[in-house]
């Protein structure tokens, strides 16, 4: 199902679309993207409240990535309400925003994991901030508070626009445009499907076109996404 509320005939409906994206390689859309997340630190989480079927969006700091930089994991205090929206339907979509207007958003499905070796991997001293002690001697904000658990986001689709241009040649682009009528080139406007993502995680990328069966006789390359360390809080 779709909405359309004209017809522009054989010109693009949105050219702004048309003209900012930009087609690259796997490797280079998986590192940028990641590159530009680790930048950004902070993303909003949103869930869907399973009551009212409303969305909810959170601030939330990136504490670490698996799956090649992809996956994203952020801790939580489980008994939160997004900890209750996820119960009840695991989609979730992360979107980073920066002060540039570059943006990223990923979409995927998480789980809620309690797994203490996981727990003290990632674990922060800063939390105990954020959930405090309360002076039973078993919540206490340390590794071994059962309140705290992690949030894994298995990222399923991406759509992000980074820009490699000054502020000012985005703005005489957009001054441009506004005179000419045509759309201002001033982003690299990319999108990673389901089928891209899942490739990434694997532990070869062939880099050969048509080369994707092991036995054709070219030695492929090895394709290992960036992974950058990260603890940052977040509740």
């Amino acid at each position: 199902m779709s909405f359309s509320n004209t017809d522009t005939g054989d010109k693009p409906a949105d050219p702004y679309k048309e003209q900012n994206k930009n087609e690259t390689s796997l490797k280079e859309k998986v590192q940028d993207l990641v590159a530009f997340m680790e930048k950004c630190k902070f993303a909003m989480m949103t869930t869907r409240i399973g009551s009212s079927g409303l969305l909810v969006s959170r601030c939330m700091a990136l504490a670490a990535k698996e799956g090649g930089g992809i996956d994203l994991l952020f801790h939580t205090n489980t008994e939160s309400g997004k900890t209750d929206d996820l119960k009840s339907d695991p989609k979730i979509n992360i979107a980073f925003l920066n002060s540039s207007g570059e943006w990223a958003s990923v979409s995927g499905e998480a789980t809620i994991t309690t797994d203490r070796e996981t727990i003290r991997k990632h674990y922060s001293p800063a939390l105990k901030a954020w959930v405090g002690d309360l002076g039973d001697g078993k919540h206490d904000g340390g590794p071994e508070d059962p309140r705290i658990g992690m949030i894994a986001v298995k990222a399923m689709t991406a759509t992000y626009a980074i820009t490699n241009q000054s502020f000012l040649s985005r703005s005489l682009e957009v001054t441009k445009g506004m005179v000419t009528g045509n759309a201002p080139n001033v982003n690299m406007l990319r999108e990673l499907t389901e089928e891209e993502l899942a490739e990434c995680e694997s532990p070869t990328i062939f880099l050969f076109k048509g080369c994707q069966d092991p036995g054709c006789g070219i030695t492929p390359y090895k394709f290992y996404p960036i992974q950058l360390p990260s603890h940052f809080l977040a509740i």
